[in-house]
């Protein structure tokens, strides 16, 4: 399904290009992204239970339980005409070509070489870029398998003998946030230099930040720093092994609800050197509030691609 959604957001962003630059209807790439749209909300609809019951994740629960009527709000939108979301439709095309490979790509031999997952190779170099820094700060602890066989967890031994494993997943690398940033930035019509300047600012924060969090999570899950309020934690996530109490504190509450403010100042950030990307923002706002906002004024920006993306114009 969500190959489904980002093969019909590519052909939606195709047919759009096609339609401006031979003059003619934006009809069939319109209905094209109304399509996409809806499949993309109806994936996030379907992963719902997963993130919500099996992940744990309030954060990532309630954004995929609200990502259906959004995407169907945005559909609408789209169909009725507001053909600045053709360059959000565009974005997630780009975001799904980013991200997936990492998800979906098996190792494989090509002419007898052998091509590992690209999924471990990033999974495992955050893994021992971690561990450099939790060594370094003098914690001990035995670096092993994780539970996908990948060399990427840590095994901690607690003070009455337990042990407790803290497996680094594809979720820890921050390689959706930068699929997501570098998805907008592809989308907009912009000076290169300033696209590049933009991915290398996002790219850079996010992955600094990113290590930051594992190693709390890591250092804080290891040593049961957050065993707060057990039975009040566990009976929230409705989960019964008191020993994860710490990490669903530090990761399911701090961490996450922490990401979703990082990712706003970093949208800060990245806005006041691609200032293109206003528009993108507005919409989202638009779709999340019903009201336009001219985020031009409030952020003191110039909207220096006006006129120049195809998007902006009417049909």
């Amino acid at each position: 399904m969500i190959w489904l959604s980002i093969l019909l957001f590519l052909t939606a962003s195709l047919l759009e290009w096609r339609a401006h630059r031979t003059d003619g209807s934006l009809q069939p790439a319109r209905y094209t992204a109304v399509a996409a749209f809806v499949v993309f909300g109806l994936f996030w609809f379907n992963v719902f239970p997963y993130f919500a019951f099996e992940h744990q994740s309030y954060v990532e629960g309630i954004l995929s339980l609200v990502a259906l009527p959004l995407c169907l709000y945005t559909a609408k939108l789209l169909y009725e005409g507001r053909n600045t979301l053709f360059i959000l439709s565009r974005a997630i095309g780009v975001m799904g070509l980013l991200y997936l490979p990492f998800e979906t790509i098996p190792a494989m031999t090509i002419a007898g070489i052998h091509i590992p997952e690209p999924r471990r190779v990033l999974i495992e170099f955050v893994a021992d870029i971690t561990a450099v820094i939790i060594s370094a700060m003098g914690y001990e602890y035995v670096f092993t398998e994780s539970i996908e066989g990948y060399d990427a967890a840590f095994l901690w031994t607690l003070e009455d003998g337990h042990q407790y494993r803290v497996s680094v997943i594809l979720a820890c690398t921050g390689i959706g946030s930068m699929a997501i940033f570098g998805g907008l930035i592809a989308a907009v019509k912009a000076p290169l230099k300033r696209k590049l300047s933009a991915i290398a600012l996002s790219f850079s924060i996010i992955f600094v930040l990113n290590i930051i969090r594992m190693v709390f999570i890591t250092v804080v899950t290891g040593n049961q720093y957050m065993h707060w309020a057990p039975d009040l934690v566990l009976f929230l996530f409705g989960a019964d092994n008191p020993y994860r109490v710490s990490f669903l504190v530090s990761d399911r509450i701090i961490s996450q609800f922490g990401a979703v403010i990082a990712l706003m100042v970093i949208a800060y950030l990245v806005v006041r050197v691609l200032p293109e990307l206003l528009v993108v923002l507005e919409d989202l706002l638009y779709l999340l509030t019903g009201e336009e906002h001219n985020l031009e004024e409030a952020l003191n920006l110039p909207r220096t691609a006006v006129g120049e993306d195809p998007a902006l114009r009417s049909d």
